[in-house]
């Protein structure tokens, strides 16, 4: 709080999320310490080469950007695990070279995949929109997890199937009664019904960007494209 032409005046306190780096190439951490640097509301705060080596050091963070393959051989599923044990949010960060690896990661409950390649603004972006728990939904993590063999189909029937692309697609519960001519009653149990069959199938749902995720991953809904930079 200020005082300012004789009149009390309230400074705005903007929350800094506290970023994490697990990456075994000083020339990544750099480069990322460089990109993170000038926001005011994010801050690199640790970095290590290992999972392990970064929590030993503190766990006090919002987000961890980290990399698919470590020195120490660990498996990407193990490392999302033990972070998200601590109550922090992972954003992979690679050069998305192997698939397999990216899913592994995916399954665990990452919030999304991005390339190494990419532009300092979009990497900074996914970086805010992470730390703040939001779901970064990327081409390369979507096309990684499309047409996976393992994953288990769920069943659903062609109203199911048509209510979960619509609402999944973006539009709200009442709207997609509206446009299916059924009660939003209705809607609302087909979705439930829905998450139940996506949660037997050892594939949960809870949320409405989990729908997304399982709708391309099913083939209901397309991959998005990657966006032209201008």
């Amino acid at each position: 709080m200020g005082v300012r032409d004789g009149e009390w005046s309230v400074t705005e306190v903007q929350t800094v999320r506290r970023i994490g780096l697990v990456e075994d190439h000083e020339s990544v951490a750099i480069g990322l310490a460089a990109m993170l640097g000038p926001e005011p509301d994010l801050e690199l705060v640790a970095t290590a080469e290992t999972v392990a080596g970064l929590l030993a050091d503190t766990d006090d963070l919002d987000l961890v950007v980290l990399d698919l393959r470590l020195p120490d051989g660990s498996s990407p599923e193990d490392n999302v695990t033990a972070l998200r044990e601590r109550g922090i949010e992972v954003l992979v960060f690679t050069g998305a070279d192997n698939a397999f690896l990216v899913r592994s990661a995916a399954k665990a409950g990452v919030l999304g995949v991005l390339r190494k390649s990419e532009g300092a603004a979009t990497v900074v972006d996914a970086v805010r929109r992470a730390a703040s728990g939001e779901q970064v939904v990327t081409t390369d993590w979507a096309a990684a997890i499309d047409g996976d063999p393992q994953l288990s189909d769920v069943g659903l029937s062609p109203r199911q199937e048509e209510v979960l692309m619509l609402y999944a697609s973006g539009e709200k519960a009442s709207r997609v009664a509206r446009l299916t001519g059924l009660s939003e009653q209705t809607v609302n149990d087909y979705l439930g019904r829905i998450r139940q069959k996506y949660a037997d199938a050892g594939r949960p749902a809870p949320t409405k960007t989990d729908l997304y995720k399982r709708a391309v991953e099913d083939g209901w809904l397309p991959v998005p494209e990657r966006q032209q930079r201008t």
